[in-house]
């Protein structure tokens, strides 16, 4: 990050509803074009709700999302694709029906330049060689860390300016846990801007910029990613240690 970075994403007071409970409670989060950052909490603190609501598949209760410059409150979520804004969901989000091939495929649905497209998806499979191996397979057939690798091609696919990736790392094996954040690496080197959550807080961290720490609806800390590795609040509330 430099002194001329500037916000891709801006929420302002955003406020997110479920009936008469308040599961957002006016926070206020940025990402700068070109960072990692992540978002860390207890399960059920808004985390998902918050990234839901910045790619239109929640409505604001109250607030503002501005991605790159405009409020895109209300815009529908395949036209904030187009834009560039796309999310890889928890629980994937693949279908399971199709194969490996044709579910890559459907990240290239708003593009018009097919040719690279297919450079784009044999890029995926250079660095899913799994995948590459299974293309003809069901997807729904596939170990929820090959699931991951497809929904995370998918989005990739998609050519993102900001990619929202909502708990990569749930359910997967150490290892494969560690191929997922090779290519988060990976793909942040290239520019992409992300904005990340992680049950992992200690891997999310380690492979961020900046974070952010979520607790019952509200923003309670943020800061460099590495302060807060030594944060002793973090530490004893997310790290699993104590002084």
């Amino acid at each position: 990050m430099t002194a001329a970075s500037q916000p891709l994403l801006e929420l302002r007071g955003l406020q997110v509803a479920y009936g008469g409970i308040r599961a957002v409670r006016g926070i206020d989060l940025r990402v700068d074009e070109g960072e990692l950052v992540c978002l860390i909490g207890a399960n059920g603190a808004g985390k998902s709700t918050t990234l839901r609501s910045i790619c239109g598949l929640v409505p604001l209760a109250g607030g503002e999302v501005v991605y790159g410059g405009q409020s895109i409150g209300g815009e529908k979520s395949h036209e904030l694709v187009r834009r560039g804004l796309v999310m890889v969901p928890e629980g994937r989000g693949i279908f399971g029906q199709l194969t490996i091939e044709e579910n890559l495929a459907m990240g290239g649905y708003v593009r018009r330049d097919a040719a690279q497209v297919r450079q784009d998806t044999d890029r995926v499979f250079t660095l899913f060689p799994r995948l590459a191996e299974r293309r003809k397979q069901a997807a729904g057939t596939l170990s929820g860390g090959e699931q991951q690798m497809v929904a995370m091609g998918r989005a990739m696919i998609a050519r993102p300016r900001l990619l929202l990736l909502d708990e990569p790392s749930m359910g997967l094996a150490p290892l494969m846990v560690e191929k997922v954040f090779e290519v988060v690496r990976t793909i942040a080197s290239e520019g992409v801007t992300i904005l990340l959550i992680e049950q992992n807080a200690r891997l999310a961290l380690e492979n961020s910029h900046r974070g952010y720490v979520m607790e019952s609806g509200e923003i309670i800390l943020s800061g460099p990613a590495g302060q807060m590795l030594h944060d002793p609040k973090v530490r004893a509330a997310y790290l699993g240690e104590t002084e």
